[in-house]
């Protein structure tokens, strides 16, 4: 068995990013104590897309935070773009619905090949 050493990366997803490389990771914890502070500093970051009841909605992002453990910052960049992946569709869908967003039309066209129309 081939060990290998994994680390808490919090992850930056803007609503445009079109894959791995345009995740930005704004934190890398590689003890165990520093892992609080860095889920203090991911849950402050998600605060605004929180409703008054304490629930997190993805609709109400202005960007996708995730919290990561692996080992290198490019498994890192990947993996929390492919879990970022349904909420970014899911938010630039309600961004057409409610405000008639033409950008997220573009985006949801050309990177996530889903069609919708204003």
């Amino acid at each position: 068995m081939l060990y290998e050493e994994k680390f808490f990366y919090l992850c930056h997803i803007p609503l445009s990013a079109e894959g791995p490389k345009d995740v930005e990771i704004i934190k890398k914890a590689a003890e165990s104590h520093e892992f609080s502070e860095l889920f203090d500093q991911y849950e402050q970051l998600r605060s605004h897309a929180f409703n008054d009841d304490g629930l997190y909605s993805v609709i109400r992002a202005d960007d996708i935070y995730v919290l990561m453990r692996t080992t290198t910052p490019e498994d890192a960049r990947t993996e929390a773009f492919d879990e970022a992946k349904t909420g970014l569709i899911t938010n630039l869908e309600h961004r057409v619905m409610q405000d008639k967003d033409k950008n997220a039309v573009a985006i949801l066209r050309n990177v996530h090949n889903v069609e919708m129309s204003i």
